[in-house]
This record gives structure tokens, C-alpha cells and sequence, in this order.
């Protein structure tokens, strides 16, 4: 099976997890986004891997026209519920591939994407769909979760993510990121960085896991370096997991050249 096939398969599952999902409808990260959009109240927003619709749910007041696009059916489903039950009806929902965007050219006068990156298998494709779709001048909102610069660090957190989440594919270090992203055109203006905690059981019963994959990351966990548990903030009870602090980032990139 394909990384895109599991990502249908998990997110069709758990669809409606995460659309009640404390962390993604409450974040302070979305806050964030709006404030720093410049938005006027005449844009046409693209939200990519839109989820539980929660950004598309928070820019459709304050914009003309917002496009929700998931690559998950039910996903989308629980997302046109929850955006239409808050009387928004200026979002239209469509199912589409994040790296093969079916849009023209130069559509959209911001493209928005919150906490879905890291499960693209090709995200130089995604970085260049989203600058394709944006009109010239036009603003790229990314969210996502990142890994620390060292390797060991970077390795540690993809191979948690990668057992909790069969669908997982790579969250990438800041640095990526910004290559990437000026690699593509974009000029990036503005960066910010957060902390999230995890509370360990939610964080694993919101994918269902088995006893044995939840026992197999607590071993991952109980057995990292000194190095690795303080830059996670891992707290530990006995011989359970309580918590841990992943990363993530915000950047603000504009279409500029």
C-alpha cells in the first residue's frame, strides 16, 4: 500500500477524531494564521489537506471564497459538517492530491496548510502545486510539526510519529523548510516557533492504537538519551509515559518571483 492509500485509510477511520480533536480545533497556532494573513475580505483562500476543516472554518468569515481540499472523503464530509453547521457558506469542499492540485494557474490569493505536510510523500511537488495556484504576490501560510536539527533528535521523533501513524511520511527540520521554499520562489517574511504538548494516552487512542504499538513507542521513549528526553520534555511515571513537547513552526512566505 502506498503512503497516500494510508493516509485515506487512517484519516477515513478517524475522520471525526480529529475534528473534536482538542489540539487541532483549539490551537493557538490558528490564531496566529489569521493574524498575520493581511487578509482584506476579498481573497479566494485555498486550504490544503484541510482535515477537520478547522482553518478553512476560521478564514471563512473574513474571506470572499474559501476552497477546503482533502485527499480523504469522510474526511471532508466531517469537515462540510462542522464548517456548514457554523452557518459559513462561502467554503466549497473538493477531494484532491495535495502534490497534483486540480486547479489553473494563479487561482488563489492565499494557500493555507495546517498540520498535514508531514504526511506528503513528495513535498517538493506540494511546495511547487502551492506556488503554482498563487497568484503573483500571493501569501503561502504553512503550519506544521518539525524536528530538531540533530539527526539523532530528527530520527527519534519521525520514528515515533512513524509507529503511532502508519500514514506518517517525514516532518522536516526548520532549515528544510526554509531551502525548500526559497529553492521554489518563495521569499519567506515572517517564521514562528511553538511548542505542543502531548498528553500520551489521547495522543495515542486518537489513532486507535494496539496495545503493542503503544507499548513498543513507550520503549522507544523510556530507553532515548538524557539528551533526547530533555528536548522532547518527555515525563515519565514508573514505566509509563505521561507527556512530551513536539516543535512546530509557522512561516509566512510570499510568491516573489
Amino acid at each position: 500500500m502506498d503512503n497516500k492509500s494510508d493516509v485515506q485509510k487512517q484519516f477515513g477511520s478517524t475522520a471525526r477524531s480529529y475534528v473534536t480533536s482538542e489540539i487541532h480545533q483549539k490551537g493557538k497556532d490558528l490564531q496566529l494564521l489569521l493574524a498575520i494573513s493581511e487578509i482584506t475580505g476579498e481573497e479566494n483562500l485555498l486550504d490544503i489537506a484541510t482535515g477537520g476543516g478547522h482553518t478553512a472554518n476560521l478564514f471563512a468569515p473574513h474571506v470572499k471564497h474559501v476552497t477546503a481540499l482533502d485527499l480523504t472523503q469522510p474526511m471532508l464530509q466531517e469537515a462540510e459538517k462542522f464548517i456548514k453547521g457554523n452557518g459559513h457558506k462561502n467554503v466549497e469542499f473538493v477531494q484532491g492530491d495535495a502534490e497534483q492540485l486540480p486547479f489553473s494557474d494563479q487561482t488563489f490569493d492565499i494557500v493555507t496548510c495546517r498540520i498535514a505536510p508531514h504526511h506528503f510523500p513528495n513535498i517538493e511537488k506540494f511546495i511547487y502545486e502551492a506556488y503554482r495556484v498563487l497568484k503573483n504576490e500571493g501569501y503561502f501560510l504553512l503550519d506544521d510539526n518539525v524536528t530538531p536539527e540533530s539527526d539523532e533528535q530528527d530520527q527519534f521523533y519521525n520514528t515515533v510519529e512513524k509507529l503511532r501513524d502508519y500514514s506518517h511520511f517525514r516532518a522536516w527540520k526548520k532549515t528544510e523548510w526554509l531551502k525548500m521554499l526559497e529553492l521554489q520562489g518563495f521569499l519567506v517574511e515572517e517564521l514562528y516557533r511553538f511548542e505542543k504538548t502531548f498528553e500520551f494516552d489521547s495522543w495515542c487512542n486518537r489513532m486507535k492504537l494496539s496495545k503493542t504499538s503503544k507499548d513498543e513507542i513507550t520503549n522507544l521513549m523510556l530507553n532515548s538519551s538524557q539528551e533526547t528526553k530533555k528536548r522532547f520534555h518527555i515525563k515519565i511515571k514508573g514505566q509509563s509515559i505521561l507527556s512530551f513537547k513536539g516543535e512546530a513552526i509557522i512561516i509566512k512566505a510570499r510568491k516573489a518571483f
